[in-house]
Order: structure tokens, then sequence, then C-alpha cells
């Protein structure tokens, strides 16, 4: 299991696979969500996450396996549904209130 603070999270990378623009739309969300704290958050296919640096994954449940595999120091905070879904609020809170984040 990988564990870091919210308060060391810097860039959040929102893994992908089908190329359909919903990981872009997330990242927006996340980074304008978070600006304040100064979070970047972009996106990248699953199969190139170790050479986006990410302090902290997030992605579909049906990529969170193969996220795991590309960066497995990295935290990897799968979620369900694109908008709305609660395991981004909670990593966004984390994040926010520099709650230590975790992998499931």
């Amino acid at each position: 299991m990988s564990k870091i603070s919210g308060k060391d999270v810097k860039l959040v990378v929102v893994a992908c696979e089908a190329g359909m623009g919903s990981s872009v739309m997330v990242a927006k969300t996340i980074e304008k969500q978070l600006k304040a704290q100064g979070i970047k958050a972009t996106h990248s296919p699953v199969n190139q996450l170790a050479a986006t640096g990410a302090d902290l994954v997030i992605c579909h449940r049906g990529l969170a396996q193969r996220a795991k595999q590309a960066v497995p120091k990295t935290v990897v905070v799968p979620f369900d549904m694109f908008l709305g879904d609660p395991a981004i609020a909670r990593v966004i809170h984390d994040i926010q209130n520099s709650v230590e984040i975790s992998d499931e």
C-alpha cells in the first residue's frame, strides 16, 4: 500500500485509456478545485504514467490494476463515476486539508 500526505501532492494525473476526453474533464475539474493549493492536474494514458512524475494517480476502477503496475510506488485512487464520484471528492478534500491519502 502506498501513502502520501495531501500537503505533499503537487501533481495529480488522471489515467485514461479510451481517449473519449473523460480524463481531460476530470483533470480540469480537479485542477480548478485545487487551484488555491497550487496543484496541477493533467491526464495521461495509463501506459505512459511512469513518465509523468505524478504524486497521485486517479483512474477509473477498470484501469486501477494497470495503473498500479505502471507506477507501483505512487498512490492510485480508483473511482467509478466520472462526475460526482465520492472518491474524487475525498481526494480533493484530503489534499485541501493535508490528510494522508492511500491506495484502497
